[in-house]
């Protein structure tokens, strides 16, 4: 009985490091944190952190509408990524642009558009600030109002 209980622990252990060491994986993106700092700033008031995280989407690979209570900065790394607000067009952004994505817009899309399996993933740098303690991506109920300048 001892010996059961002590590899069931053993594998325990294995496991649930395995999962602390794995990257996050959120609707179609391999999120990658590399920085997360409180900052003096405040959002809209409240405490504020900004994270830094590499993003790779797969090709074909697409995430599901969401929006985020801060803004989000982004470089693309390599690639190409296709992103659109609200109801704006589809933009198409390449290694080298930069994109902005203001808070509480509601990101319809973000898609990897290569559908070729051979093709790398495209992979961006973002940074996001976000209010309170964690900022929440989810589907969003409403659309908020947003206003922003696209600038590649």
């Amino acid at each position: 009985m001892n010996r059961i209980f002590v590899a069931f622990a053993a594998c325990a252990v294995g496991v649930g490091g395995m999962m602390l060491a794995r990257h996050d994986e959120k609707g179609g993106a391999k999120v990658t944190q590399l920085s997360r700092r409180d900052i003096v700033e405040k959002l809209d008031g409240k405490d504020a952190k900004v994270t830094v995280q590499e993003v790779a989407i797969e090709p074909g690979g697409r995430v599901l509408p969401h929006r985020h209570t801060g803004p989000v900065f982004g470089y693309v790394l390599e690639g190409e990524y296709e992103h659109a607000l609200n109801d704006d067009p589809v933009t198409t952004y390449k290694a080298g642009d930069t994109f902005y994505e203001p808070s509480g817009c509601v990101h319809r899309v973000t898609r990897n558009p290569s559908a070729r399996a051979k093709t790398a993933p495209a992979r961006r740098i973002q940074t996001r600030a976000a209010r309170g303690i964690r900022d929440t991506s989810s589907s969003p109920p409403a659309r908020p109002p947003c206003s922003h300048a696209h600038q590649p």
